[in-house]
């Protein structure tokens, strides 16, 4: 019997709990690349990239046949009883590849909200301090430790009270809603005035470019102040990197591209091509401060997850995805400031790399309703695009790289189609 999609549906409403959304109304049966089909043959350009996991695109057949080889020798021992060679050589290529001119060292997780709540066990464990400063707009996880850093409360702590303290919020550059470097690094020191003293805060986290909040670009100027702020006073500087990661901005990771290195990295999500996969990479000597068995859990490094991310990278070095990232990120850029000129609801295009986003105003105000319809609009032509930010009025795109040109010209076009319908 053929399912449809409104039968399973139905069938997620009886079975699952109302928490776990769906932002479509599509089963997927089948993908390939930047193409997925669901259950009843529906065809559909994959803009969301699984929330920024498939750089390679999916299924890439480098990754699966890794994949199978690795199901040929070893599924799991858990790293921490017994150890296999993936883990060992994935650490060493990514700590080649993180920015930095320090020795590096790293540990693998499962996913980024554990990465980033381990990040900060580190930093605590090496400075001896508990205080963390986070910024408002950003996501690190969804976690009781990482909703407290994340600053976006509806839908992700809706509900569920505070949570855990001695997490302090600065405000993030945004020159569109008028917060200013210098408005952003002013709102740290009136933590250090008003809420704690910078030698209780072990940690200060961000992502280099906002996710969930909107796509927004750390200025370099932000970034190499806050670098001087943490020298200056032992702060330990956390780049969240779960999304900017894995070549999305067209450096590998996209600290590479603000002037200064972090003592502390997080990836995740498109490091694995699809499959569960994270970790922390940092200063040796901060990174080696938590001692035996302070840090691992059951799947962390799973050997699977080991033998893709290889292969992701291998991947990058042979089809020169970085540069790929650069070229997308022109294609896409180009077409959305053209839209920009034609449609006035279109506020503004900003990225890095082929990370991208639109935001969407009427009268001047962030409009989620026409972000809404134009995600809609989009769908029923055949396009999957995800929005975002903490307007919830910004369209984000995170299309494969590896996707031809002609389907990601036809992408854009039902975006452009789906504006000219709402504007």
């Amino acid at each position: 019997m053929t399912k449809t999609n409104a039968q399973l549906i139905e069938r997620k409403a009886q079975a699952i709990a109302r928490g776990v959304g769906l932002a479509h109304p599509y089963f997927i049966e089948h993908a390939e690349n930047a193409t997925v089909r669901d259950v009843e043959g529906r065809e559909l350009i994959d803009f969301g990239g699984g929330i920024a996991v498939l750089n390679t695109g999916h299924l890439h057949p480098k990754v699966k046949q890794a994949v199978i080889d690795q199901l040929n020798h070893v599924s799991h021992t858990c790293f921490m009883v017994l150890g296999y060679e993936p883990y060992v050589e994935l650490c060493e290529r990514v700590n080649a590849l993180v920015p930095g001119n320090f020795a590096k060292k790293s540990a693998l997780f499962t996913t980024g909200a554990e990465a980033v709540e381990n990040a900060v066990k580190i930093a605590r464990a090496y400075t001896k301090r508990t205080g963390v400063i986070a910024f408002g707009g950003g996501y690190h996880g969804r976690t009781m430790a990482t909703l407290a850093l994340t600053g976006k409360v509806a839908p992700y702590s809706s509900g569920m009270g505070i949570m855990p303290g001695e997490v302090f919020r600065a405000l993030y550059p945004n020159a569109l809603h008028g917060i200013s470097t210098e408005d952003a690094l002013a709102s740290i020191e009136r933590i250090f005035k008003f809420d704690a003293e910078p030698q209780n805060i072990a940690a200060i986290i961000l992502e280099p470019v906002q996710g969930e909040g909107g796509f927004y670009v750390a200025p370099k100027a932000f970034m190499q102040a806050l670098r001087e702020l943490c020298d200056k006073h032992g702060i330990v500087l956390i780049a969240d990197e779960v999304q900017t990661g894995a070549g999305r901005t067209g450096t590998f990771f996209a600290m590479e591209q603000m002037g200064v290195a972090a003592d502390i990295t997080t990836f995740a999500k498109s490091i694995a091509g699809g499959f569960p996969m994270a970790g922390v990479v940092g200063k040796a000597e901060i990174m080696d401060a938590i001692g035996p068995g302070g840090l691992g859990g059951t799947y962390g490094g799973n050997p699977i997850g080991c033998a893709a991310a290889l292969a992701v990278l291998d991947v990058f070095e042979e089809e020169k995805l970085l540069d790929r990232a650069k070229a997308v990120g022109e294609q896409v850029t180009s077409r959305l400031n053209a839209f920009a000129q034609q449609y006035p609801i279109v506020a503004e295009v900003r990225g890095l790399g082929a990370m991208i986003a639109l935001e969407l105003m009427k009268d001047g105000k962030p409009s989620p309703e026409l972000t809404t319809a134009l995600v809609a609009k989009a769908r029923d032509k055949g396009l999957i695009l995800l929005s975002c930010g903490i307007y919830g009025n910004v369209v984000r795109i995170l299309v494969p790289l590896t996707v031809p040109d002609a389907q990601l010209q036809r992408g854009l076009d039902i975006i452009g189609e789906a504006l000219a319908e709402i504007s």
